[in-house]
C-alpha cells in the first residue's frame, strides 16, 4: 500500500504541476484521484492541494495592483560621490531623547568605470553609510569599500572584476591570443561586499554571497582586513543573512562543491574570540545537506532558524554549475546561469542545530522562490516557518540596470510582468513517525489554514497559510521584512515591518499585525523608503515599543533624502533628518546602539 501511495503521490503531484501550468484540466486530476480509493486523500486536504492553491494563484493574479504611469527612478540607481567627512542633517519634528546610536546601511553606489557600465543592480560597488544619532542631532557620512574589485577597477578605469550580472572583458592592451586565453581562466570571486553588515564575535563585517568579506571599522567605515571563509571551513561562499542565538553564537549557510556533487552547509561561529586577531577561527560545519541534483543546486539568499532547528529551503531556483564553469568561455555572466524550474517541488530541510542531525522527514511544498525569511518558531510540536514568497523565480532579471532606468510604458511593462512577494506561513509537524496516519491534515493548530499531510514514509506535503488579506495586493506585496529581532527571533511574535512594492523598489513602509492580518502604512508620493529597522525603547515591555528607522530617497531634484523615524506602535512620523546629498537605493542595514540594554531585554 505504501508503494502504491507513493506512486499515487508522484503521479498526483505531476498532474498538479501540469494543472498549475495550465496544461491539464482539473477534472483529469480529480478523476485520477478517484482511482485510488484504498489510499484516498481526505477531500478537504485534497481540494487545498489542488483547487485551492490554483484558485489562490489565479485570484492573486486577478486582483494584483497594475501600474500605469510609474515615475522614472533612474537617479536611485545612479553613481554618487562618497561623503567621507560627517555632515550635519536638518531635523524636522523630533528625535527621541533615548535614541543614541548609529544606523549602518550597505548597497551599491557606483555603476560604471570609464565607459563601461554594470548590467545589474547587484553589481554596483559597495557604498557604506552611517547615520549617527545623538542628542537630537543626526550626522551622515559614507565611504566606498576599498575592495580589491573597487581598487582594480579604479586603477584601470574599466570593469576588471566580474560581478553577478556583468562579465569583465579581457584587457584591451593584451594581444588577441592573450585575450583568447583569458576565456579559459575561471573568474575570481568578488570581494565587493555590497549586501549587508553582519556580526561575528563582536566585530562587524560587510558581506555579499561569495567566500570573501571585509572586517570594517565602524567609525571610519574603512576595511580593516579581507576575510576568506574558505581559509577556515570548506565552503565556497556564505549568505549575508546569518542568525544569532542570544549568547552571540552565529549560524550561517554556504555551499561546497565536491566530486560527489554540491552540498548546502550549515555553519556555526562561536560568540567569543580566542585572541585579538581572531576572525572566523573555530567556525564549524554543523551539517552538510546534499543537493537534490548534484550539478544543479538551489540558489538561496537566506534561511530560517528557530530555537532548536535550522530550516533550509531548497527552492527550484537553480544554479547550473556546468554553465557557470563555462560562463567566461561563452561570454555569459553568473545571473544567466540561474534558472527557474517550475516542475520541481520546494523542499524544507529541518536540521537540529545542536546535534547537526537532519530530520528524516522531507517537507515538500509546491514550487516557490524567496529571498528573505521573516521568522521561525516552535510551538505545540510544530515548527512555524514564515517567508516572503513568490510563485516564480524569474524576478532577478527584473533588476537589470536597463530595466530600473526605464520610463513611461516600458517601465510599466517591466513592473506589470513581475511576480510579487507575499508573507506566508508553513506549519511543519515535528513528530512524524511510522504511526503517523497518511492522507490527513497533521496541522491541528487552532485557526491555522496551513496543511501538512504525510504522503510517504519520509515525505510530508505542506500548503501555506497567507499572512495577509487581499488588501495587501494594492501595495504590491512586501519585502525586506524585519522584526523585533533581539526579543522575538525564534519565538512566537505578532508584528513585522517591511517595504511595500508598488514600484521596482520599495515605495511604502508597512507594519503587519498577524492578529487579524491587518497592517498600517507610511507612504509619501515620490519617496522610496529602505528596509525598516526596528529599535526597541529602553525598558520596553510591548513587542512594538520602539521606533522604525528607514532611509527615504527620492529621484526628484529639489527634494531631499532623509532618515525617517516612525513610532513603531502607531506608525506615525516622529521626525526626519534631511541629508543634502543624493543616496542610491540600497539593500540592508543594522542599528548599533550606544545605550546599554539591561540583560534579559536583548
Amino acid at each position: 500500500m505504501v508503494k502504491a501511495f507513493r506512486l499515487q503521490h508522484l503521479l498526483f503531484i505531476s498532474l498538479v504541476n501540469l494543472r498549475r501550468n495550465s496544461y491539464c484540466p482539473i477534472s483529469i486530476v480529480k478523476h485520477f484521484h478517484s482511482l485510488f480509493k484504498p489510499v484516498r486523500i481526505q477531500r478537504v486536504a485534497f481540494l487545498r492541494l489542488t483547487g485551492a492553491s490554483t484558485r489562490a494563484m489565479a485570484t492573486e493574479e486577478k486582483n494584483r495592483w497594475r501600474a500605469k504611469g510609474l515615475p522614472c527612478i533612474a537617479p536611485l540607481v545612479s553613481s554618487v560621490n562618497e561623503t567621507t567627512v560627517p555632515i550635519t542633517t536638518e531635523i524636522h519634528g523630533h528625535v527621541p531623547a533615548w535614541l543614541s546610536g548609529s544606523l549602518y546601511r550597505n548597497g551599491p553606489g557606483k555603476f560604471e568605470f570609464g565607459t563601461q557600465t554594470y548590467n545589474h543592480w547587484f553589481d554596483g560597488m559597495a557604498l557604506l553609510h552611517k547615520f549617527k544619532i545623538k542628542g537630537n542631532q543626526v550626522t551622515y557620512k559614507s565611504h566606498f569599500l576599498r575592495s580589491d574589485s573597487y581598487k582594480a577597477n579604479s586603477e584601470h578605469n574599466r570593469i576588471t572584476a566580474s560581478e553577478f550580472g556583468t562579465l569583465a572583458m579581457p584587457d584591451p592592451c593584451k594581444n588577441f591570443f592573450q585575450r583568447f586565453l583569458t576565456r579559459f581562466v575561471m573568474p575570481k570571486p568578488t570581494d565587493n561586499a555590497s549586501v549587508h553588515f553582519v556580526k561575528y564575535k563582536g566585530d562587524y563585517y560587510v558581506s555579499t554571497e561569495t567566500n570573501l568579506m571585509h572586517r570594517v571599522d565602524l567609525e571610519t567605515l574603512m576595511s580593516k582586513e579581507k576575510v576568506d571563509w574558505s581559509k577556515f571551513i570548506a565552503v565556497n561562499g556564505a549568505t549575508a543573512h546569518p542568525h544569532y542565538d542570544p549568547d552571540g553564537t552565529a549560524y550561517n549557510m554556504g555551499n561546497s562543491y565536491t566530486k560527489k556533487g554540491a552540498f548546502y552547509n550549515i555553519i556555526r561561529v562561536p560568540p567569543e574570540k580566542t585572541g585579538p586577531e581572531d576572525s572566523l577561527q573555530e567556525a564549524k560545519v554543523v551539517c552538510s545537506i546534499p543537493s537534490a541534483n548534484k550539478n544543479k543546486p538551489s540558489y538561496y539568499h537566506s534561511f530560517a532558524m528557530s530555537e532548536n532547528y535550522v530550516v533550509f529551503i531548497e527552492q527550484p531556483l537553480k544554479l547550473d554549475l556546468l554553465q557557470i564553469l563555462t560562463g567566461k568561455l561563452r561570454g555569459r555572466a553568473l545571473n544567466t546561469c540561474i534558472y527557474w524550474d517550475p516542475h520541481q517541488e520546494t523542499v524544507l530541510h529541518v536540521v537540529n542545530k545542536h546535534t547537526g542531525k537532519p530530520s528524516a522527514v522531507k517537507y515538500q511544498a509546491r514550487p516557490l522562490s524567496f529571498f528573505h525569511q521573516i521568522n521561525a518558531f516552535e510551538e505545540d510540536g510544530f515548527l512555524m516557518v514564515d517567508l516572503c514568497c513568490l510563485d516564480d523565480g524569474r524576478v532577478m532579471n527584473n533588476f537589470l540596470i536597463q530595466n530600473l532606468r526605464k520610463s513611461g510604458e516600458a517601465l510599466d511593462e517591466v513592473y506589470n510582468e513581475m511576480c510579487f512577494a507575499f508573507p506566508r506561513r508553513f506549519v511543519l509537524p515535528l513528530h512524524v513517525d511510522e504511526n503517523t496516519p497518511y492522507g490527513q491534515n497533521l496541522n491541528t493548530r487552532h485557526c491555522s489554514l496551513a496543511t501538512a499531510m504525510k504522503m510517504s514514509k519520509d515525505v510530508v506535503f505542506c500548503t501555506h497559510e497567507d499572512l495577509h488579506g487581499d488588501d495587501l495586493r494594492e501595495y504590491g506585496g512586501l519585502e525586506f521584512p524585519q522584526i523585533n529581532y533581539a526579543r522575538y527571533n525564534t519565538r512566537p511574535y505578532r508584528y513585522f515591518y517591511a517595504c511595500g512594492f508598488r514600484h521596482l523598489v520599495g515605495d511604502s513602509l508597512i507594519k503587519m499585525d498577524l492578529q487579524g492580518k491587518k497592517f498600517k502604512v507610511w507612504y509619501q508620493p515620490d519617496f522610496y523608503p529602505s528596509e525598516p529597522i526596528f529599535v526597541p525603547s529602553p525598558g520596553a515591555v510591548d513587542e512594538d515599543d520602539g521606533v522604525i528607522l528607514s532611509v527615504v530617497i527620492t529621484p526628484i531634484q529639489g527634494k531631499n533624502t532623509f532618515l525617517l523615524i516612525l513610532d513603531a506602535r502607531t506608525f506615525e512620523e516622529l521626525g526626519r533628518a534631511e541629508v543634502p546629498v543624493q543616496i542610491p537605493y540600497g539593500f540592508h542595514g543594522v542599528y548599533e546602539s550606544e545605550v546599554l540594554i539591561p540583560q534579559g531585554q536583548a
